[in-house]
């Protein structure tokens, strides 16, 4: 008798891990639990799968034969369900997946203009910044920054990213003087503080440079993980901040923000906001009708 899904999906986590509480974290149950699993599932093959010294777990030469497998059978398992699901979906549904930024400062306002033009079609989408399998999470297209280069896919670039100094206007009716870029070192200045594969997102030594500010002291910035943090400090806090001018339209249409200088430092010219979909679906017509309007949306000449 071969063990159910349920129980290699928990001896699957537990060999990734070495440790049965993070492996109870994945599959959402409590240790204890896991480690009745591993036991009925090694009593019913009649293995041992791991060697337990102390508080050590290492997979035995069994163990490691059945994870390869397992793993191998999961992933597999995962990547048809998702196809599936996509065949089950029908020709008129499109699953995207983006990040809740790019969601709601960029599509979603945008988004009646494309279902005016095309009611057909349903949209529903994946709100998420982690890496997405087409196959094994159900996705059609995805919205992702970076680079574009995905395995077996076709990316269009959407848009540069050029990052400015924006304040709340109400900094300004409060009587804050800020005529040139000097005058934004009485303040306190906010950034996203972000770096990968040697890129590193436009901070405030790197404006300052561009505006002709030498020795620039960056003892009164903060920076933040997410640049939907550096926006709220800016509207809560009254402090300055960079931020990405195409995601914050929305802000300043709405009297939120406001820019201040010309000054702008463009994020390295690799990186970029790229619709991303799978090579086999480049004729698929759903694919095709919501890629021409998104690239015209950008301004990209198809």
């Amino acid at each position: 008798m071969f063990p159910g899904t349920r129980a290699l999906r928990t001896f699957a986590a537990a060999a990734r891990h070495l440790n049965f509480t993070r492996a109870a974290e994945e599959v959402g149950l409590t240790p204890a639990a896991v480690s009745h699993q591993i036991k009925e599932l090694e009593d019913q093959l009649d293995l041992v799968l791991f060697a337990r010294g102390g508080r050590n777990l290492q997979l035995t030469p069994a163990g490691m034969t059945l994870f390869e497998a397992a793993a191998s059978a999961l992933e597999s398992l995962q990547r048809a369900v998702g196809r599936a699901r996509g065949m089950a979906r029908g020709a008129t549904q499109l699953r995207i997946s983006l990040s809740a930024r790019f969601a709601t400062n960029w599509l979603l306002p945008r988004l009646p203009q494309f279902q005016a033009a095309h009611p057909e079609l349903e949209l529903s989408f994946d709100i998420s910044d982690a890496l997405r399998d087409f196959d094994g999470d159900d996705i059609d297209l995805a919205i992702r920054f970076g680079t574009g280069r995905v395995a077996d896919a076709c990316a269009d670039r959407l848009f540069d990213t050029v990052i400015a100094p924006v304040c709340s206007p109400r900094l300004l009716a409060d009587g804050a003087r800020l005529e040139q870029p000097s005058d934004l070192l009485r303040h306190t200045l906010y950034y996203v503080d972000w770096k990968t594969d040697g890129m590193v997102w436009p901070n405030w030594r790197m404006w300052m440079a561009a505006a002709g500010i030498a020795d620039f002291d960056d003892r009164r910035c903060v920076g933040f993980a997410d640049s939907s943090h550096v926006v709220q400090a800016v509207i809560d806090g009254g402090g300055i901040g960079l931020a990405d001018l195409d995601m914050i339209a929305n802000d300043f249409a709405q009297g939120r923000l406001q820019r201040l200088f010309d000054t702008v430092v463009p994020v390295a010219p690799e990186y970029a906001y790229h619709l991303v979909y799978p090579q086999r679906s480049r004729d698929d017509p759903r694919i095709r009708a919501f890629r021409s309007w998104l690239l015209e949306q950008a301004g990209v000449s198809i």
